[in-house]
């Protein structure tokens, strides 16, 4: 064992505070701080750095103050440490005893303002016994959590954070959030209507609506929205099932239609015959009311089936009165309208003398190396709490804690990937051939006009008239007059282009 640091003590002193939420007989953080300081004063110690840590059991070394106050420890840069009692330090027995001696060996002393242990052998004789007593509550009261927990849900009580469309009712129960259900049953109908995750992400966040957690929705955001039974009321709390323990917010139907629809996009078998993939959903929007454009179908009476884009205003709140647009005409409208402008060798001039900026601009604002580092703690951190669960600190804030990070950890993945991507290259011939495939691409083919929307669109807006509003991601809006698809033509003789060609 490496010998302590001798050194001369200059008095400086640094405050640990910390507080577990879950345990309300435990003195605030600014009640610990207030008697520390009450403490170095009588004492002659001066405070140079508060350390504190909210919400956060002592069973684990993964608290941010902490582990900042460690390296602290290891750089000098104070000679105590003062807490209201030991089991601010830690209640692991074997971490607290560790970090103790660490602490001992940088040259650093603890100090308790309300516990009394002289750096004797009968002192620490009498903290290692106080260690032990703080490892046995915590471990009791893991158990007690675990117990309550458990028995709650043999009565369908809420246990921890409810999903979103539900709220915690008077009787302890699950109940319906109205507004947030409603948000529900649109998603799980969009699915059903042919709309893909991005589209729905993208039209929750252009409306202003938020996630249960009060964020923007992500990928992630629609994984246990889309797929747990809870919505159809069937209570779920670990390893308890109870059918019928919860009120339900989507038809059982409604679920397993959408179950069958995601489980065919993971493994493909062909579109059905009287569904439609809404290339511009997420893109499009009303000129009337401003609001976005949902896909939407109709049988006709001999059997037709009939799709459109409708105002969502108009379709879901019935406050604006604007007609339905034909799918296939508006889709064929701005496919056409963006291959008529990559005839234009002035704008492809202009695309390819920008790009070697826009590259460099992408890369300077690039945050692969910020995100990468964020990951990294994530994943230390999760790591830390599976360890902690291993070792018996198994309750409803872990459980909750590594939710969270799990989350966060996979919002981080998908800005990462989507970074790394925006930094993948190409030269500027490879540039110049894929707009001139862009541009003598076949609008018949349903695959090339999704890429070809999908590439160029940033917004298009359907006028009351059905003039339409064009913005792709070079430019500005251009706007067309609804008849401009009848007058115009784009084909083209393939020798007036040849000397446009790569």
């Amino acid at each position: 064992m490496a010998k302590k640091k001798q050194k001369q003590k200059s008095g400086n002193a640094v405050i640990y505070a910390r507080y577990s939420s879950h345990n309300q007989r435990e003195a605030s953080l600014e009640q610990q701080i207030a008697e520390c300081k009450k403490y170095a004063e009588r004492n002659g110690y001066t405070i140079t750095e508060i350390y504190q840590d909210a919400a956060v059991s002592g069973r684990t070394d993964d608290r941010p103050a902490f582990k900042r106050m460690m390296r602290d420890a290891e750089k000098e840069k104070f000679d105590y440490i003062i807490c209201w009692k030991s089991n601010r330090i830690g209640r692991n027995m074997t971490q607290t005893m560790t970090n103790m001696a660490k602490l001992a060996e940088y040259g650093v002393e603890c100090l308790y303002t309300e516990e009394d242990f002289d750096n004797t052998a009968s002192g620490r004789f009498a903290l290692r016994n106080m260690m032990n007593v703080n490892q046995f509550y915590s471990e009791n009261m893991a158990e007690d959590i675990k117990r309550g927990l458990m028995d709650n849900a043999e009565k369908c009580l809420v246990n921890g954070k409810s999903p979103f469309g539900y709220k915690r009712g008077e009787d302890g129960r699950y109940a319906i959030d109205d507004h947030a259900a409603e948000i529900v049953r649109q998603i799980y109908d969009r699915i059903i209507q042919g709309w893909t995750i991005t589209d729905i992400m993208n039209d929750l966040n252009h409306r202003g609506i938020k996630t249960g957690a009060g964020k923007p929705w992500s990928y992630q955001s629609f994984d246990k929205l889309l797929q747990s039974e809870q919505y159809i009321g069937v209570y779920k709390y670990s390893g308890v099932r109870i059918e019928g323990g919860m009120p339900a917010i989507i038809d059982r139907a409604v679920f397993q239609e959408v179950q069958r629809i995601l489980a065919e996009k993971k493994n493909p078998r062909g579109k059905k015959k009287d569904c439609a993939d809404y290339f511009l959903v997420g893109k499009a929007f009303c000129g009337k009311c401003g609001s976005p454009m949902t896909g939407v179908s109709g049988t006709s009476r001999n059997g037709t089936k009939h799709f459109y884009y409708c105002c969502n205003a108009k379709h879901y709140d019935h406050t604006c009165d604007k007609k339905n647009v034909k799918k296939e005409w508006l889709e064929t409208f701005v496919a056409t309208a963006i291959k008529e402008m990559l005839y234009d060798q002035d704008l492809i001039d202009w695309l390819l003398s920008s790009y070697e900026n826009i590259i460099q601009q992408i890369k300077e604002e690039s945050k692969v190396s910020t995100l990468e580092s964020q990951l990294a703690e994530v994943e230390m951190s999760l790591g830390n709490l599976m360890k902690a669960m291993e070792a018996g600190a198994f309750n409803e804030i872990v459980i909750n804690r590594i939710n969270e990070l799990a989350d966060t950890k996979k919002d981080i993945e998908q800005a990462l990937a989507m970074e790394q991507e925006a930094l993948k290259t190409f030269s500027v011939d490879e540039l110049r051939k894929t707009l001139y495939e862009y541009r003598d691409g076949d609008l018949e083919d349903e695959g090339f006009m999704r890429r070809l929307i999908q590439t160029f669109v940033k917004r298009v807006t359907v006028y009351d008239n059905d003039d339409i509003g064009l913005e792709c991601y070079f430019g500005e809006e251009r706007r067309y007059p609804a008849s401009w698809l009848e007058d115009h033509t784009i084909v083209r003789e393939r020798s007036s282009v040849l000397h446009h060609s790569p």
